[in-house]
């Protein structure tokens, strides 16, 4: 059997394939904020419950929100940012005393997506996480370009273009710069924005999404959000024209957004 888990900045989400790849086992938990030890306590319980519950040992592979430093081998460029500078593929395995393979999310999703997914056979496949943070991967004839710093596919920290730039409430990104891209289309990000420009009472996309029906303004923040979406996935489109965009992620599952951006 084959276990996945998907560790995000909010949920940490694990899956246990057959030898059919029917999924047999799923359970979804609160991702640890800011403790690198309780996550790596996270990720070991939950793999060891599983296999508990299934009677048996299976093969490990983990998503995270950022990726393994080549040189050094430590988590580099993630948004959970307590993850930087740990060397998380060797203490897990200590904890749980086999091999683990990990591999940035983004680059899980696209080549998922590329290899059977929404963009099946389709040549060139840019993948799109629209969540905790924004990030990107690259399949070209479902293959992951990784990259020799393994950076491909982070156009969450381009610069927005200039024409949807805010500098009175400019956010500063957890990598040092500012008008960062995630900065702006990731789900706290969007959240904080808006609730700075309207006023309105709401923690999450999904309170603002049903506020936005009585409020113009919350409405108007929707509409710039596709707007700067349009914009950084322009960008992309320019540089890679993919054969399709795959998007992912929490905000992912706006239904106009298919349609405005």
């Amino acid at each position: 059997m084959h276990l996945g888990i998907d560790l995000g900045g909010t949920k940490t989400e694990i899956m246990v394939l057959n030898a059919d790849n029917k999924a047999v086992y799923n359970k979804r938990v609160a991702s640890p904020q800011g403790d690198y030890t309780k996550t790596l306590t996270n990720l070991s319980s939950l793999i060891l419950e599983a296999e508990k519950s299934l009677g048996q040992r299976c093969t490990i592979g983990i998503g995270i929100p950022g990726s393994i430093s080549p040189t050094s081998g430590l988590v580099q460029n993630a948004n959970s940012t307590w993850l930087i500078g740990n060397n998380l593929k060797q203490d897990l395995e200590c904890s749980i005393g086999r091999p683990v393979a990990l591999a940035n999310d983004a680059d899980c999703f696209t080549l998922s997506e590329a290899s059977d997914g929404a963009a099946k056979d389709q040549t060139c496949v840019f993948g799109v996480i629209l969540g905790t943070g924004v990030g990107g991967g690259i399949c070209i004839n479902q293959h992951i370009l990784v990259g020799p710093n393994a950076i491909t596919g982070e156009w969450g920290h381009n610069v927005m273009p200039a024409p949807l730039q805010t500098n009175s409430n400019a956010a500063q990104c957890y990598c040092g710069k500012t008008h960062c891209i995630e900065t702006y289309l990731s789900g706290p990000a969007f959240v904080r924005r808006t609730i700075e420009t309207t006023g309105a009472e709401a923690s999450s996309v999904q309170e603002l999404l049903k506020l936005s029906t009585e409020d113009t303004q919350i409405k108007d923040a929707f509409e710039r959000y596709y707007e700067g979406l349009a914009y950084a996935l322009a960008q992309v489109v320019n540089v890679l024209d993919p054969n399709a965009i795959v998007l992912g992620g929490g905000l992912s599952n706006l239904r106009d957004l298919y349609i405005e951006v």
